[in-house]
């Protein structure tokens, strides 16, 4: 049996600060040839961030090693968003990494409380794997005391049908919890939805309650 996995998230600022005018638009700055992209990063048995995969299976090694304070488990994979620059067609130089929330579908009765408070999509699309289901989200945020407080989020999954000709159809809910923070200002933030590797779903149904009422969006894999 899965346990079951929410997460709690910290609308921090971009971990990516912006570079000078003058080199940008000269198309020198360090910045100039950046790229970003949700991948799969994988750490060695020292805790160093060695190589990653992109949703489109491009792979690069970094040139040197990256290491973070976040990176606590070796031997491991983390979900991240990396921008960086190609260094050649291996090889890339890492420019910021912050890790993805990421979560998959849990049966609904595993949890004690469905909370749904509201949220808006900003984007969404199927990593070229069928891997993931990428979610971008726009949450209502602020501090108190001077403490920003941490979200919760969960996938819940309602149902599987099995069609006639043997395809499945996957009903999700996509959980919130505001915790009593308050909506201060709003702030963006990725979120992927790993899909089972065994009887994955040949489509999925995907609910969200938004700020405009329930939004349901239907994604295949």
């Amino acid at each position: 049996m899965r346990r079951l996995v929410v997460y709690t998230i910290l609308l921090c600022l971009p971990f990516f600060v912006s570079c000078e005018t003058d080199s940008y638009e000269k198309g020198e700055g360090k910045y100039s040839l950046m790229q970003a992209d949700l991948c799969e990063l994988t750490v060695n048995n020292q805790k160093q961030a060695t190589t990653f995969v992109t949703d489109d299976g491009s792979s690069f090694t970094f040139k040197t090693p990256y290491t973070a304070k976040w990176i606590e488990t070796a031997d491991t994979t983390y979900r991240t968003l990396i921008y960086y620059n190609k260094v050649d067609a291996s090889q890339a130089e890492p420019l910021g990494i912050g890790v993805i929330p990421t979560l998959f579908p849990v049966e609904h009765w595993h949890f004690k409380e469905i909370k749904q408070d509201p949220i808006d999509l900003e984007s969404a699309w199927m990593a070229k794997s069928g891997k993931y289901l990428n979610l971008g989200v726009l949450m209502k945020t602020g501090r108190v005391d001077d403490e920003e407080l941490p979200h919760t989020i969960g996938l819940a999954q309602d149902t599987v049908l099995l069609h006639p000709d043997g395809k499945r159809t996957a009903f999700y809910r996509f959980l919130h919890s505001q915790n009593d923070i308050p909506e201060y200002y709003t702030n963006r933030r990725y979120i992927s939805i790993l899909l089972p590797d065994e009887q994955r779903p040949d489509t999925i149904c995907l609910t969200i309650q938004t700020y405009q009422g329930t939004l349901e969006r239907v994604f295949v894999p």
